[in-house]
């Protein structure tokens, strides 16, 4: 990762003009317009979403694929390894506040709110039937019956899932810094594979929890911090799982080596942190 000097001074890369940053920018609106649109009903609301995920696509594999050949190129050195290093550190503090926000709501929802309105004259002030129980079914008549979905089984197994990926991309790393490099890529494979399962056994319970449990977004407060935190958690797991594929892919063309692989190393990062927002998430939504 060594760079070149200039007039004596260390040489950081600076790239060069370029249009990824409006490509975003242009994503982000078909995102805004395209989702708030489809939600109220509008035809053409699924159509702007859908531009939205095809300018996304084009816009990582150009804007990350750039990146990685001026990886590979030499032209980054300890400075700029170091800048990526606090950018994706940040980067992962604005997601712990992200996750703070929700987990903040669930526990003002449940544990201040609740008691709080308990503690009212509820046959004057709320509905006479009104209990300080969680989960609330909100005001009578105005949300349907459902049940809350326990930590058995699906829950505890994909607890286990995700620790286990925990472990195996731990291994991965390990062996990529022993330069071993066909282990190291088994076992990154088999990380995804874990991913990959535990997405599938979320769907499935949101499937069961729609068809058999009647437990949706509008089922009041408890339903949509439900799905809040544990929907963007299943985005930050699929998000995670499609960038250590393609750190796989990258180990598959010959890129990292033992001592140049940060690319891996920012993808275990994030995959650590969504595993332990994951260990909030099953103590505090599906045991408390």
């Amino acid at each position: 990762m060594g760079g070149s000097t200039t007039q004596g001074a260390p040489y950081y890369f600076v790239p060069g003009l370029s249009k990824w940053p409006a490509v975003g920018a242009l994503a982000l609106a078909l995102f805004g317009f395209g989702l708030s649109s489809w939600f109220n009903g509008a035809s053409f609301g699924p159509w702007l979403f859908a531009g939205f995920l095809l300018v996304l696509a084009y816009m990582l594999i150009g804007w990350f694929g750039d990146v990685a050949r001026e990886s590979e190129s030499g032209l980054y050195n300890k400075r700029v390894d170091v800048s990526f290093r606090w950018s994706m550190a940040w980067f992962i503090f604005s997601e712990v506040m992200f996750f703070s926000a929700f987990f903040g709501a669930l526990y003002y929802a449940r544990s201040i709110t609740m008691p709080w309105l308990g503690d009212l004259d509820h046959r004057a002030i709320l509905w006479p039937d009104f209990a300080a129980v969680w989960p609330n079914a909100g005001p009578a008549g105005t949300v349907d019956a459902f049940q809350t979905i326990g930590p058995w089984p699906i829950p505890t197994l994909n607890t286990a899932l995700l620790l286990t990926s925990g472990v195996t991309l731990t291994i991965a790393h390990h062996a990529l810094k022993e330069s071993r490099r066909g282990a190291a890529q088994f076992w990154l494979l088999l990380t995804v594979l874990l991913g990959a399962v535990f997405l599938g056994f979320q769907a499935y319970e949101y499937m069961h929890a729609y068809r058999d449990l009647n437990l949706k977004l509008s089922s009041g407060i408890f339903g949509s911090t439900f799905f809040m935190l544990t929907g963007f958690h299943g985005f930050h797991v699929t998000v995670g799982a499609l960038i250590l594929a393609v750190v796989l892919f990258r180990m598959t063309r010959g890129h990292f080596t033992a001592e140049n692989h940060f690319a891996f190393e920012a993808a275990a990062w994030y995959w650590h942190f969504v595993d332990v927002v994951w260990l909030g998430l099953y103590i505090v939504v599906y045991w408390l």
